[in-house]
């Protein structure tokens, strides 16, 4: 039986009784677009949601373990690369996951997903940096999402290499025509799919695993969360730092969220059919998640040191300089609590958003003219493919080589 065949209706402990405090910039954008916090039903079915896995992606592991990684992995790796049509006598359990995956839906519309990529590609560089350094640290206040972290090597491997791995995903994503089927945003996606699965089924027989307190590991709860804080958060912080777009442009966003949501295996109704819709799905999951703990730290103070490690010219200095400005981005979104929470200097002063407001501001007038947006995405490409190899000097992160001591066992 897969791990989320079940579903019971009490959520576990680590679900809090009300809705929780969230960082004000969250709070504040999501007011303004005329969003409330969750009432209680909705609250508790975000907390009955946290024992929800992903039924086609579980039930796909269990057969590739009861098969054989030694054969099913090939399989599914020929598969995700060629299409399932080009497995020889696929087995079922592949036809079926892979026709899932494969099914364009009757929603999809390849505009909307090319003009969402072209204008997240245009974030450039200070699109990651609020990735980094606002969704993903902030993230770490989510003790519960740590909990599975810590049990597949987090600590180990440290935050600089996950990071890169997300930000590999990312770029696959909204590179031109990744998310078309066999396309690197659909390799990369439906491979994290199946990641989630072996960690979930890995760190559910854990022994220390409690599922009456922490839920289902990468559970539907934490999967919406995380989705729209890797592709919808950057862009409310991007308007904060000048990088302004059209309505249509951020529904475009959405848009894409929603496909790749649908590949990632979350469910329906957790996937934004608008911008608005993809805000109000990031600020509920907050109140519901939003619980920092000993852990909370653990994981984000290493993170605050990564740019001194990072590949620059001039190295101390630029690195001290990186470090700072990484700070004062996360201070000038998350806050002084925030801050103090995540173990973090409680207040920096917020230069670097500052200095980039009336660059970013420019730009974006500047995408209203005729080839603009193309100049924009193509500009910003360049800027997001660099910081890759400023944090790594290949340029390259290998997806799931943070859980290599999952994902070699299933090798």
């Amino acid at each position: 039986m897969s791990t989320s065949t079940t579903r019971p209706t009490t959520p576990p402990s680590r679900h809090p009784d009300g809705p929780c405090r969230v960082p004000a910039g969250i709070k504040a954008f999501s007011t303004l677009l005329g969003h409330r916090v969750p009432d209680a039903s909705y609250f508790r079915y975000l907390g009955e949601c946290l024992n929800v896995g992903d039924a086609p992606a579980d039930d796909l592991v269990e057969w590739m373990y009861s098969d054989g990684m030694a054969t099913a992995r090939p399989m599914f790796e020929q598969a995700l690369a060629e299409g399932v049509d080009s497995v020889p006598d696929a087995p079922a359990p592949l036809m079926e996951f892979f026709r899932l995956v494969e099914a364009i839906p009757n929603w999809l519309d390849r505009e909307q997903l090319e003009l969402g990529a072209a204008v997240m590609r245009s974030g450039g560089a200070d699109g990651l940096y609020i990735a980094r350094d606002v969704a993903l640290l902030g993230g770490y206040m989510f003790s519960g999402f740590n909990q599975t972290l810590l049990r597949t090597g987090a600590l180990e491997k440290g935050p600089n290499a996950r990071f890169a791995e997300t930000t590999r995903w990312a770029l696959d994503v909204i590179a031109e025509g990744g998310l078309q089927v066999g396309g690197a945003g659909y390799r990369s996606t439906v491979r994290v799919r199946m990641i989630h699965a072996l960690v979930r089924r890995h760190v559910s027989a854990m022994p220390d695993w409690e599922p009456e307190t922490w839920g289902l590991p990468i559970n539907q709860t934490d999967m919406a969360a995380t989705l729209v804080g890797s592709l919808i958060a950057p862009s409310v912080g991007g308007i904060a730092m000048g990088k302004i777009s059209k309505p249509s442009e951020y529904d475009a966003i959405a848009h894409l969220t929603r496909y790749v949501g649908l590949l990632m295996g979350v469910q329906d109704d957790f996937l934004p059919r608008s911008f608005r819709d993809g805000v109000g799905i990031l600020y509920h999951t907050s109140c519901a998640l939003s619980t920092p703990d000993e852990t909370t730290q653990l994981l984000s103070r290493p993170m605050i040191d990564d740019p001194l490690g990072w590949n620059y010219p001039r190295e101390n200095v630029r690195r001290r300089i990186a470090r700072h400005q990484h700070l004062s981005i996360t201070s000038a979104f998350l806050g002084p609590s925030a801050m103090r929470t995540l173990g973090l200097p409680t207040f920096v002063p917020p230069w670097y958003p500052v200095m980039r407001m009336p660059v970013n501001l420019a730009r974006s007038v500047a995408t209203l003219f005729p080839g603009g947006r193309e100049r924009a995405a193509n500009r910003g490409w360049d800027e997001q493919e660099h910081f890759m190899r400023t944090m790594v000097s290949s340029g390259e992160a290998t997806i799931g080589d943070s859980a290599r001591t999952i994902t070699h066992q299933a090798a």
